[in-house]
């Protein structure tokens, strides 16, 4: 073959006769194309090459076709040529995919390249990687054609043992959050679904006890019995519509269960019912017989606003009540409860810095005497004046604080302002008798603090007289004190302070017990006093247990107070029957501290 003659850069020069540089049919080279012999070798290693190959003109048609190509469907090389390239190998079914083509052929693209299902001879299918890119030199494109469906084949394999448990085989966490992810993606819905998602969040009961007395590996072996009967009931759920339900190990004893295209609450509580039902008989593990039991929280919602994060959470939330209302059953999310413990949960991560921060305050009720309607002392009662929330009154927070461990803090904060409060209406009011503060005490400020020593501490401080102090202690909190309790409320009590037992009547009620205690006073359960209300048919029952109880209380020597006290008729059927001293709105609400003061500078509450 010759190269270019010395008159080709010439203006003028006749360009060289192109039909003369054809080395095969279907191949033209340009003037400066490699010797005739490297051409036939390059010739041969296309047609021995096991990569399906084929030339494609500009048009998109084929020009040769090796035989591994023609091998690859069945048919001669020569049946190929003409064919078009993008017909032979399905590129015209998709839009995005024919565009990119077509844009290589024409010059606009360096190269393409996607993977197609392609029909086999044989009648089966394979997976084909496509490219085609521009070769070099020359006006024709290589089209290969490179079968990958042993690579895909091994890939999905693969992703199989990537997604799904090893000991039950159930798809794993993190496919059951691929395809809630995907089941959450709104375009997915068309108008034949119902916009709606359902999950079923499920966790033994008690499976721990299994692996630490049978080992690990019969626990193993009760998961894998469990995965498959939560299988059985998802099969044979009556509402099944659309693509079915996914059951998933998300890990340890946890499985979920998600209902996609979900019909409603109904569907989710029979399918909630069912894996009760199911799972409630006896696994026969060889010859080991083992019963368990499950919890379930139930989430249904549309899919509309709904993220799998807030999913998850509503699922954990519901299922932890579950477990908490008894286990073995389940329970269907309920909005009004969940935003109850959002804001208990708020509460319980403010309520430390909240008494650094100065946002608690003490209001104080009356304690009045039922002789003579002179207020004898008070009740310091806390209250939280919450940035976000408002006032809050102590059963909002207390529970939280004993919980959490803050109570010693604010329980601190609250006898000191009480006691410096008490001593400052003493020198506010010299002339009218000192008012004795009483203050709520948890049982986990003996435990967890030096309540003797605080006490003392504060005292000292404040300049209050012992006797004017008194610790209030729930009757459940008191009864059966023993070591510590025990010696610091003995402790108080020989330091002069004042012991009462609150809401005595409810709790344990243990009489002989109480004789043995340093108690000084007892204050009834409002439940009592409630039933002096209706004073045109008294309760006698009622009645006779205040009475037996205020005797009782003064053969001890101690002082009985009636809490809930509202109309005068019950303050005199208290005052009758013995009881010392009344609380409640008859006198007053729970006030400030101004008004307090007063109502010390005041005639006496008349009873």
């Amino acid at each position: 073959m010759s190269g270019t003659s010395e008159g080709t850069g010439r203006k003028g020069a006749a360009a060289p006769d192109q039909t003369e540089q054809k080395i095969t049919e279907g191949h033209v080279f340009s003037p400066s194309a490699p010797p005739l012999a490297e051409l036939r070798e390059y010739q041969a290693v296309f047609e021995t090459a096991p990569l399906a190959m084929a030339l494609v003109d500009r048009g998109g048609l084929i020009l040769c076709a090796n035989p591994a190509l023609a091998a690859l469907f069945g048919t001669a090389a020569g049946v190929l040529i003409g064919r078009a390239a993008d017909d032979l190998v399905k590129l015209s079914a998709d839009r995005r995919i024919r565009h990119a083509y077509r844009e290589v052929l024409h010059g606009r693209r360096s190269r393409f390249r996607c993977t197609r299902r392609l029909k086999h001879p044989d009648g089966g299918t394979l997976w084909a990687e496509i490219t085609l890119a521009p070769v070099e030199g020359s006006r024709r494109l290589l089209l290969s054609v490179a079968d990958i469906s042993d690579r895909r084949e091994l890939r999905a394999r693969l992703r199989h043992l990537q997604m799904h448990d090893a000991v039950t085989r159930l798809p794993n966490r993190t496919l059951f959050f691929e395809r809630l992810t995907a089941a959450l993606d709104s375009s997915a819905y068309d108008d034949g679904c119902t916009g709606r998602i359902g999950l079923c969040y499920l966790d033994l009961d008690g499976f721990k006890a299994v692996n630490d007395t049978l080992g690990h590996r019969v626990g193993d072996r009760l998961l894998a019995a469990v995965a498959g009967r939560l299988t059985e009931c998802v099969e044979n759920d009556g509402y099944t519509h659309g693509g079915g339900h996914l059951v998933a190990r998300l890990g340890g004893d946890e499985f979920a269960v998600l209902v996609e295209d979900s019909l409603g609450t109904e569907q989710l509580g029979e399918l909630a019912q069912s894996v009760l039902l199911a799972l409630q008989q006896p696994f026969d593990l060889d010859g080991q017989r083992l019963s368990v039991s499950a919890s379930i929280g139930v989430v249904e919602r549309s899919v509309t606003g709904t993220t799998a994060t807030g999913l998850m959470q509503a699922a954990d939330t519901t299922l932890y009540w579950a477990k908490a209302d008894g286990k073995a059953r389940w329970t269907l999310f309920d909005p009004e409860r969940n935003a109850h413990q959002v804001t208990r949960q708020a509460l319980s991560s403010t309520l430390r810095p909240a008494v650094e921060r100065g946002e608690f305050t003490l209001e104080y009720q009356p304690l009045v005497g039922l002789s003579d309607g002179v207020t004898r002392g008070v009740e310091a009662l806390v209250r939280w004046n919450h940035p976000q929330f408002g006032m809050l009154a102590p059963n909002r927070f207390i529970g939280i604080a004993e919980e959490d461990g803050s109570i010693v803090q604010l329980g601190r904060w609250v006898l000191r302002t009480a006691c410096r409060q008490a001593r400052q209406w003493q020198c506010d009011h010299p002339e009218a008798d000192p008012l004795f503060v009483s203050v709520n005490v948890a049982v986990r400020q003996v435990w967890d603090s030096d309540l003797v020593a605080d006490v003392a501490e504060i005292l000292a401080e404040t300049g209050l007289a012992p006797e004017l102090l008194q610790l209030e202690l729930t009757e459940s909190a008191v009864m059966g004190s023993a070591g510590r309790p025990l010696q610091a409320l003995q402790a108080l009590s020989d330091m002069g302070v004042q012991i009462a037992i609150d809401d005595f009547g409810t709790g344990y009620s243990n009489l002989a017990y109480l004789s043995r205690l340093p108690v000084s006073a007892l204050k009834l359960d409002g439940a009592f006093v409630r039933g002096f209300q209706d004073e045109a048919h008294p309760n006698p029952a009622d009645e006779m247990i205040v009475e037996a109880l205020a005797q009782l209380a003064h053969r001890l020597g101690l002082t009985v107070t009636a809490e809930c006290v509202e109309t005068s008729g019950q303050a005199s059927r208290l005052r009758k029957i013995g009881c010392d001293l009344g609380q409640g709105w008859l006198y007053s609400r729970a006030v400030s501290a101004d008004r307090i003061g007063q109502m010390l500078g005041a005639d006496p509450l008349s009873a």
